[in-house]
């Protein structure tokens, strides 16, 4: 199934999520995330998942999809984002956004199909390694004081038993420190970045509602192939 769509790439805590929501806002679009972490239930504080009337506004997609003891994959996000796709009316825009360089290929050629140059191409948030810092100690300052600590005991205690994929997510881990999760949630932010420059042809646009709302504009909407199955994607 083919779409257009509104696409915003971008590290944690970049501000592409307030963006879209935004942007979205003004649309009257429906989101779908493109984040391999909100995918976990219960996983809320610890991932900075949108709010629960944030998602119903938005007709959310790609969250709340499998416990933190289940595997996850690509092909399972593409094959849950056909599904969503199909409930969104053919005259509602959709916006998809999130900090997953591999879904947002999946998307546009395919996760089987064999890569050519040149790579996709699509808006990323550009913020100065300085102050995306600075967003990300802010940040995880909010998540302790919303309860993460807690959250991350709860659903320990509630799943013992963790998939790889979701032992993969930053302040869920037992014993880390608010400081080891600072300096991994840092690392991730910097390999997304290398990620989107590598891997695709990124367009760097300012974090700002207006430099993507120009961007889409003028490069906008993305005709992406929402896939039910891993093989179908790569046809």
């Amino acid at each position: 199934m083919r779409r257009k769509a509104y696409l915003l790439a971008g590290p944690t805590a970049s501000g592409k999520s307030d963006i879209a929501a935004a942007l979205a806002r003004e649309m009257g679009a429906r989101i779908l995330s493109a984040d391999s972490m909100l995918v976990y239930k219960g996983m809320d504080i610890g991932t900075a998942k949108p709010s629960r009337e944030e998602i119903a506004e938005f007709g959310m997609g790609g969250v709340d999809i499998v416990t933190p003891a289940e595997e996850f994959s690509s092909g399972a996000w593409l094959r849950a984002a056909a599904a969503w796709a199909k409930t969104v009316p053919e005259t509602t825009p959709i916006v998809i956004v999130g900090g997953t360089g591999l879904y947002f290929s999946a998307l546009l050629r395919g996760l089987d199909r064999k890569w050519v140059l040149p790579a996709p191409e699509y808006p990323v948030l550009d913020v100065p390694r300085d102050l995306l810092r600075e967003r990300i100690a802010g940040r995880l300052d909010k998540m302790y004081a919303l309860g993460l600590d807690e959250e991350k005991r709860r659903l320990h205690e509630k799943y013992p038993r963790w998939s790889r994929t979701a032992s993969l997510a930053i302040g869920y881990r037992e014993g880390d420190t608010k400081e080891k999760i600072f300096v991994r949630t840092c690392q991730l932010a910097k390999r997304q970045a290398t990620w989107f420059r590598h891997q695709a042809t990124p367009i760097w646009v300012e974090a700002s509602v207006d430099a993507v709302r120009a961007c889409w504009k003028e490069k906008g909407p993305w005709e992406v192939v929402f896939a039910e199955t891993e093989t179908e994607s790569a046809q």
